[in-house]
């Protein structure tokens, strides 16, 4: 029995153990047999594969990094445009755009498109031949647009191309490198074809042939290191500080004022130009910043929203001494921290219109009505009244708008210190110019009057030395239609706080009607709110015709200013 059923069970392990043997052999024989027909080795073979998504993976970093290495290394051409010796070049990006590089001034960022690449455009050099036959042949001007416009589409059309197989040659070759298989590398070069056309089809499904409308400019003062250091530099050295900064925004405007010479909002010689400052904070740099504004755009006005000192003390008097040698009007209102004896020093001054209960004066041909805040907050015996009482001075001052209405002298901007008071004039101005918050707005309000809110031109005063960051300086410059007194654009010009040197010019458009210039949105009663009647419409001088602007505003729910907080923060 046992000698049965022993020998019933060794067979039994011998087949167990045999099938699989018999099974490897053979799956290795048919492996070497389709190895040697390929020409290949089976050792590959017997490595487990890959799973599938890490392969694609693989793969798609390869052709990422070879289109890189390919438009790094060949990926760019040098043409000229207009005047000027430039490269251009395909980058990969996130954002998309395109990046004008100025060396060493600064550069210029345009919205163009949304895709992952970006075009950049170092401009070189300016040709002397070139630049000398426009100088010495003026009528050509009129025809340098419709040159540059030939020049940059016969360089993009070359940059296509020539990117084309620059993406294709950079992975094709990563990928022999990488598989040292010609199929698997013709697959990453086609891959790469077609990576880099899916986002030429993006950026010109995207393709914003407006954003020229708005460039932002931005560029560093690298002549005056010295003046960048610790508050205590600042302190010693604020002088100087002041005087390169200054030096500063006029390079930059200046140079803003060049490149904005392509096709976008051009003023008209007659527009009138008007500067909103706000919260100057006894900051002696801001008498420089605003002066060169004025001798560099022309300035034909100057609104100042208040908070030009900070405590209101009769010793602080002096220092408002600059301002009628600013070299235009200046037109002021009472901040929170502007005393009645601050207010008294101004009025005695040449030059010098101070508003106050909705008193209107009519300066550089434009009809200005404001109102002084009614808190003053260094105080601290009088008993603060809140947001009822800006409310209630903001009524007043519509009130009185109302009287000039109807006397037959409209008024086209206001001014209040406070937003809120600003926002009771909604409906009975076109424009209404506010401060006190620190921080840019603007927005349309329910009744079609736009409000504008600057923040610090002395960027929050010489406290700013005790934060971690120096508030930015901040200043904005209206154009007004000359004959309407609309807004036509406006530029936002921001420089870097206490102890920086950055500035930065963006150009902004109101888009009421889709014409800049044109009257607000009607109001419920079918009447256009603020508008003097009579005001013409349409297109104004100097800008081109249906020209349309990026900015987000609707006369529901305003449009916000790209560097304004998620809420306000008056100052203190």
């Amino acid at each position: 029995m046992i000698a049965r059923r022993s020998g019933h069970t060794r067979p039994m392990a011998r087949d167990v153990r045999r099938v699989p043997f018999r099974t490897a052999i053979t799956a290795i024989s048919r492996i070497q047999r389709h190895y040697r027909s390929r020409g290949e080795g089976p050792t590959s073979a017997l490595v487990s594969s890959p799973h599938p998504y890490t392969r694609a993976l693989g793969l798609v970093a390869v052709v990422v990094l070879g289109a890189w290495l390919g438009l790094l290394i060949v990926g760019s051409v040098r043409t000229p445009v207009g005047p000027m010796d430039t490269k251009m070049t395909l980058r990969p990006s996130l954002t998309g755009g395109t990046k004008i590089n100025v060396s060493p001034l600064g550069a210029l960022e345009l919205d163009s498109h949304t895709a992952p690449i970006r075009l950049d455009v170092d401009v070189d050099q300016l040709d002397p031949v070139r630049s000398q036959a426009l100088v010495e042949h003026p009528e050509r001007l009129a025809g340098l647009q419709e040159e540059v416009g030939n020049d940059v589409a016969a360089g993009t059309t070359e940059l296509a191309v020539r990117s084309c197989v620059a993406v294709v040659s950079g992975a094709t070759a990563l990928g022999l490198a990488v598989y040292r298989r010609p199929r698997r590398a013709l697959a990453a070069g086609g891959l790469a074809l077609a990576l880099l056309s899916a986002a030429g089809v993006t950026a010109f499904a995207t393709w914003n042939p407006k954003s020229v409308l708005e460039p932002r400019f931005s560029g560093l003062l690298s002549s005056a290191p010295q003046v960048v250091g610790s508050a205590r530099s600042i302190v010693t050295e604020f002088d100087v500080y002041q005087k390169e900064l200054a030096r500063l925004v006029t390079n930059v405007t200046k140079l803003y004022d060049a490149t904005s010479t392509l096709p976008s909002y051009q003023p008209d010689p007659s527009t009138l130009r008007v500067l909103q400052v706000s919260d100057i904070h006894l900051n002696p740099a801001a008498w420089h910043i605003i002066g060169s504004l004025v001798e560099q755009y022309k300035i034909d006005l100057i609104i100042d929203s208040g908070d030009t000192m900070d405590h209101g003390s009769a010793a602080e008097n002096s220092f408002l001494d600059p301002i009628p040698d600013l070299g235009a009007p200046y037109v002021w209102v009472r901040g929170n921290h502007d005393s009645a004896d601050t207010q008294k020093y101004l009025s005695r001054m040449k030059n010098v219109h101070v508003l106050d209960n909705g008193r209107a004066v009519t300066v550089a041909g434009i009809r200005v009505a404001g109102t002084g805040d009614p808190q003053f907050t260094p105080d601290r015996s009088l008993a603060r009244g809140g947001d009822p009482a800006e409310e209630m001075a903001g009524v007043r001052l519509a009130s009185a708008i109302r009287d000039q209405e109807r006397a037959g002298t409209p008024v086209d901007i206001a001014v209040a210190h406070n937003p809120t008071a600003a926002r009771e004039t909604d409906g009975t101005v076109p424009l209404v110019l506010a401060g006190h918050v620190h921080h840019r707005d603007t927005e349309i309000m329910p009744f079609g009057t736009r409000l504008k809110i600057e923040g610090s031109t002395g960027g929050g005063g010489l406290r700013a030395v005790q934060n971690d960051k120096p508030e930015k300086v901040r200043a904005s410059l209206l154009y007004l239609d000359s004959s309407t007194k609309r807004l036509q654009a406006w530029d936002e010009i921001t420089l870097g706080g206490l102890g920086l040197t950055t500035a930065e010019v963006s150009r902004h458009l109101p888009e009421e009607a889709g014409v800049p210039g044109t009257d607000p949105s009607p109001s419920p009663s079918g009447e256009p709110s603020g508008a003097p009647s009579g005001s013409p419409t349409g297109s104004p001088s100097g800008s081109p015709s249906g020209a349309l602007s990026n900015e987000p505003s609707s006369p529901a729910s305003g449009s916000r200013s790209p560097d304004a907080p998620a809420g306000p923060s008056p100052d203190r």
